[in-house]
């Protein structure tokens, strides 16, 4: 049963961020910050102006006090040992932001939004150094762990890049509907009906591996092998649209949210390693080593999904509400996973260790 932390908001809970204190941040529709602390209590609220909702919420990786949210087309630097006015305000964006991600060493924050803009905020300089573009809205961008100048993003143009932050053009693109052909998936003929809408990615701590949620209801992993990526296993995750995807750190576990309220756990580790002896793998890497002018980004990542369609959930959450965001937190000596959804609420379910 899902413990309720209540209180906090009036209104849909957006998203959410845990820092390394284990302080947890919410943001709302129309404006509303709260912060909680582990049992669940409200820490602090703060009503943003103007009302925007409240789209990303992210804590600096050095610094648990400092916490960067995303609402309408600004980002505010906060300090949540007193949550007053912004630090600092960045307005570089002409769009809603859906998404923010702040590398490892804080000297870079990703904005990206409806527009399916990306803009690279130099922290030090305080202004934008790269504008990456999506060709539809931008949904999700994330810094890479070990890697400050890289980092992965996705959208609903069905497209998942892979960047350099010295490069305005991505080093690697592929679309997902293209991966698709008619041996990889029996539901191909409905694809047009449900394309694979590129909604939400995770990198696992070690850096080169990453989950993409879509539309489509399913799950994605890739590896980033030098400057590309390639497809490493797909299942079919839930029923309708991945919203959230999320790996759990020192873990190749990852959480996954969907539009059909529920949240599944996956143990994908041993998935990835059979993936690599593949004999489909040294196939790739015999077509990957043509000119490139002969092929396009991505095409080669096609892998049949039939050799997957063992992986099972190793937990299922019947959450019954559509996921809104999906986070991990120690609390009392145990991992949780925090769940927001349409209601005012955060929902807690405690987790398996791994």
């Amino acid at each position: 049963m899902a413990v309720k932390w209540t209180g906090g908001h009036s209104s849909s809970v957006l998203c959410l961020n845990v820092n390394m204190e284990g302080l947890v941040a919410s943001g709302a529709e129309r404006g509303e910050l709260t912060l909680w602390d582990g049992g669940g209590v409200p820490a602090g609220q703060l009503q943003l102006p103007k009302a925007d909702d409240v789209t990303s919420v992210v804590f600096s990786p050095h610094h648990p006090t400092r916490l960067y949210t995303s609402h309408g087309e600004t980002v505010s630097l906060l300090d949540v040992r007193s949550l007053k006015e912004p630090v600092e305000r960045f307005h570089m964006n002409e769009e809603e932001i859906n998404c923010l991600s702040v590398n490892e060493t804080e000297s870079f924050l990703a904005a990206a939004d409806d527009s399916g803009a990306i803009k690279i905020i130099d922290l030090e300089n305080k202004k934008v150094s790269r504008s990456l573009r999506h060709s539809n809205i931008c949904s999700s961008v994330v810094f890479r762990p070990q890697r400050p100048q890289s980092l992965v993003s996705c959208g609903l143009d069905m497209q998942v890049m892979l960047w350099n932050l010295q490069k305005a053009r991505p080093l690697w693109t592929t679309n997902l509907q293209e991966c698709e052909t008619v041996e990889d998936s029996p539901q191909s003929a409905g694809q047009f009906f449900n394309p694979p809408l590129a909604h939400s990615l995770s990198v696992a701590s070690c850096g080169n591996i990453f989950g993409c949620g879509a539309q489509d209801g399913k799950v994605r992993i890739f590896r980033v092998i030098g400057v590309k990526f390639e497809r490493e296993l797909e299942f079919q995750g839930h029923s309708l649209g991945v919203s959230q995807v999320l790996f759990m750190p020192e873990a190749d576990w990852l959480l996954t949210g969907g539009n059909d309220g529920k949240v599944l756990l996956w143990d994908v580790s041993s998935d990835i390693g059979k993936k690599q002896k593949s004999p489909a793998k040294s196939l790739q890497r015999r077509k990957a080593q043509a000119p490139a002018s002969t092929r396009k980004d991505g095409k080669l990542n096609k892998v049949a999904s039939n050799e997957h369609a063992g992986v099972l959930p190793k937990l299922t959450i019947e959450h019954g509400e559509k996921v809104n965001w999906i986070s991990c937190a120690e609390i009392k000596g145990s991992k949780r996973v925090l769940v927001a959804d349409q209601s005012s609420s955060v929902s807690v379910y405690p987790l398996p260790e791994p």
